[in-house]
């Protein structure tokens, strides 16, 4: 129970308990808005590289990612905070952010239909950032969504729920270009300087699917007015009011953060450092898998991902098309691989951190992420083998087959990631600065991707002559620098009950 401004506590209403499948609607657009992110991680690099795009310079495309969510998100949380409206507090937002979305991934694999008034691979690259600001706009409110609506006494259900729906419309949203081309029959094959017709079909599935679940959460999840809202929550009107009527400069917001950056928990600094090399390893991993594997796997040279050399060619042979539309579709195969096993590996975490502890547990976790990107050294092409898939068979070279071992690695790193530092971080923040200063955890998401996005194109190009297979085995070193220094975060002697993933997706 709050304290009004007077002192005296605010008069708080138990919040009603929801019905199982009002809890479901809540949480059903976070389905959608993974099923968008999944496919932009699986196939991004792989449009932009259609488009004309050197593979030193698919790094500074992706940096808008990590530069959406550091802008986008906390502008988003706080206006949604002070919005009122009949249209509710979050579902305006949600909904906005869903349009556009859905605009983005309709328009960025048709960059080259605007060939007549701007060059395709800047077209491209601007609906990247559309997807990626509209994605954090809606992902936003649909955190406080949740937490709005949901009673304490129903979070565990609510996350549980909102988890499943997160991983499978992971798994789903990388698996789908596959499925076209080997399922339905389309062409995963690109012409010069076009997309492959299964990924643009995969793309406008997407956007349906990410605006039909955000349509039925918004329309079916009717918003608590603000007297009701702040009675389940204990929150003194007049105290908000008069918070919400006070107008601080620029200069006073900034002097406050900057007293809460340097008055942040020691524990959090450490985590920071861990922060920083895992991210920058994920980073590399969604930007690079893609020519890697073609690189490695498939035997594609990397002149043919040279924009000025493919410019001297013409058109590109179909034997070269072909290997690079297959190796696309598998990393669609090997991404939804990883969601499955983190989704699995996130069942057992809270007994296995409870047995070794959270910091053994999150060592172990990024180690094996760690040498599961080095080990794509080993699964080079490899004799063409028959693989049934349940819902088709396919050949591929065994080396591409490999591939799903290190993946369960990589599986076991994502869920430690998404779930350990929290779990840590939660333990060490005063309680009435929880919300800003996870606020600014986030800067531990998002600078080691802008950093990775400046320095990886000039180190695979200078460093590893463009053979892509080399940045993910840096990666690996970096995931194991991340291992390491997890030792070095000192964490308040607590005892472990529940790890909830956050839904943080690049």
């Amino acid at each position: 129970m709050t304290q009004t401004a007077s002192g005296a506590p605010a008069q708080s209403v138990k919040q009603p308990k929801l019905p199982f499948w009002q809890v479901w609607n809540v949480s059903l657009g976070f389905l959608g808005v993974q099923f968008g992110f999944a496919l932009q991680n699986a196939n991004a690099s792989r449009i932009l590289s259609d488009l004309g795009a050197d593979l030193h310079s698919l790094s500074l495309f992706w940096i808008v990612a990590p530069l959406m969510g550091l802008i986008v998100q906390p502008i988003v949380g706080s206006a949604s905070d002070r919005t009122w409206n009949r249209f509710g507090r979050r579902n305006p937002y949600i909904l906005f952010g869903a349009i556009a979305a859905a605009l983005g991934m309709a328009f960025m694999p048709n960059s080259a239909i605007v060939v007549a008034f701007v060059a395709p691979i800047l077209f491209g690259g601007v609906m990247l950032a559309l997807m990626d600001a509209a994605f954090n706009v809606t992902m936003q409110p649909f955190r406080a969504l949740v937490s709005d609506m949901v009673p304490s006494e129903q979070r565990t259900l609510g996350y549980s729920i909102q988890s499943l729906l997160i991983n499978i419309g992971a798994v789903m949203g990388s698996m789908l270009p596959f499925i076209l081309t080997n399922v339905i029959g389309l062409d995963n094959a690109s012409k010069a300087g076009g997309v492959a017709p299964s990924v643009i079909w995969a793309f406008y599935i997407g956007a349906t699917v990410l605006l039909g679940s955000v349509l039925w959460t918004v329309f079916r999840t009717k918003e608590y007015a603000p007297k009701e809202y702040n009675a389940y929550k204990g929150i003194d009107e007049a105290e908000l009011a008069s918070e919400l009527a006070e107008r601080k400069t620029l200069l006073q917001r900034l002097q406050g953060f900057t007293r809460l950056l340097f008055n942040m928990p020691k524990t959090m600094r450490q985590l920071a450092v861990v922060q920083f090399f895992s991210w920058f390893a994920l980073f590399i991993m969604w930007v690079y898998t893609t020519p890697a594997i073609t690189q490695h796997v498939w035997g594609v040279d990397a002149k043919w991902f040279d924009h000025d050399y493919l410019a001297t060619v013409g058109q590109i042979p179909d034997h070269i098309a072909a290997a690079k539309g297959a190796a696309g579709d598998w990393v669609g195969i090997i991404f939804a691989a990883y969601s499955l096993f983190a989704a699995i590996f996130s069942i057992a975490l809270t007994k296995i951190a409870m047995t070794l502890g959270r910091k053994p547990t999150y060592a172990l976790s990024l180690l094996l992420g760690g040498l599961g990107y080095i080990s794509f050294l080993m699964f080079q092409g490899g004799e063409l083998t028959q693989v049934n898939l349940l819902i088709t068979e396919v050949t591929v070279p065994s080396g591409a087959l490999g591939l799903l071992l290190p993946m369960i690695g990589v599986g076991i790193a994502w869920a430690a990631i998404l779930a350990m530092p929290y779990a840590i971080l939660s333990d060490s923040l005063p309680a009435s600065k929880t919300g800003v200063y996870m606020g600014i955890f986030n800067f531990t998401i998002a600078a080691p991707q802008i950093l990775s996005a400046l320095v990886a194109g000039p180190i695979l190009h200078s460093v590893f002559d463009n053979q892509a297979i080399y940045i993910i085995v840096l990666a690996g070193v970096f995931m194991i620098f991340g291992a390491m220094s997890v030792f070095f975060v000192r964490e308040p002697e607590v005892e472990v009950d529940t790890l909830e993933p956050e839904p943080v997706v690049a």
